[in-house]
């Protein structure tokens, strides 16, 4: 989730209680001792969120952890590779990973990025992390077909605020309608899933023009120190909590929990379009 712990632990159990109320099973993602779960017990997540050995894995490396007997919290990317296995198709998540800025140079780009374009799973998020270069990110999406739905609403979030001055081409208003694209896009044949962009609440948010100068200087902070990689996303979370003194975290926790009520509701009427065609 990007939070340090004990944070981390407490959002993913208010995340499976949430699931709990709407009706629906939830199922942790993560490896410990080199075995994947599929579901975890409350000491089992607050063990991950606690293992400061734990890596972040994604599907190109999952196989290594596993090998090596190693833990590790999944990545968006290494998440949809392990639920698609299991025969979820549902996953939220708080923001996805994308173009970072300055990409053209770095060629840094997320990995969960080609894991949306072969899962056939419905992705939940509040747009990609703010972060990013979301222009870009977008566009490349396209380029994959990945196929991205607004919830109840035509502009593309940006984590902490509702509207990145981005369009979307297609929104629903209701999880039904979701659902009933997803399952014609199954009885197509067609590869790949959709990610659902769900807005952060209206009273979490932090609006783009004050959240902008925070996100530039996190970045120059990274760039300062040198920070690379898989290291770079955590680097710049930490410090926006440290910039905006924790109402990038209060924001994060929010998005999350909607999230977890969307997908929920998503779930629930997938179910009932299969049940009931």
């Amino acid at each position: 989730y990007g939070l340090p712990y004990p944070e981390s632990a407490r959002l993913a159990l208010r995340v499976e209680e949430i699931a709990n109320e709407e009706g629906c099973v939830p199922a942790t993602i993560g490896i410990i001792d080199g075995v994947v779960h599929v579901g975890m017990t409350p000491g089992e997540i607050d063990r991950l969120a606690s293992d400061e050995r734990a890596r972040k894995s994604s599907s190109f490396d999952l196989a290594f952890v596993v090998a090596s007997g190693g833990s590790a919290g999944t990545t968006v990317s290494g998440t949809l590779a392990i639920a698609e296995r299991a025969g979820i198709r549902v996953f939220a998540t708080g923001g996805i990973g994308g173009v970072h800025r300055g990409a053209a140079d770095s060629f840094d780009i997320s990995h969960d990025l080609q894991s949306l374009a072969r899962s056939r799973i419905v992705t939940v998020c509040a747009g990609a992390k703010a972060i990013l270069d979301l222009p870009k990110t977008l566009e490349y999406l396209e380029t994959a077909g990945v196929c991205v739905i607004g919830y109840q609403t035509d502009a593309f979030p940006a984590f902490y605020s509702r509207d990145s001055g981005l369009t979307l081409d297609y929104s629903a208003e209701s999880a039904d309608v979701i659902a009933r694209a997803f399952v014609a896009r199954e009885q197509l044949g067609l590869p790949g899933g959709f990610l659902v962009a769900a807005p952060i609440p209206a009273e979490y948010e932090i609006p783009a023009d004050q959240i902008g100068a925070s996100i530039d200087r996190a970045i120059c902070w990274a760039s300062d120190r040198g920070v690379r990689g898989k290291d770079v996303t955590p680097f710049l979370l930490a410090s926006m909590a440290q910039i905006t003194a924790g109402r990038s975290v209060e924001a994060n926790l929010a998005l999350l929990e909607n999230n977890a009520r969307v997908g929920a509701s998503i779930a629930r009427s997938i179910c009932a379009a299969i049940v009931q065609p």
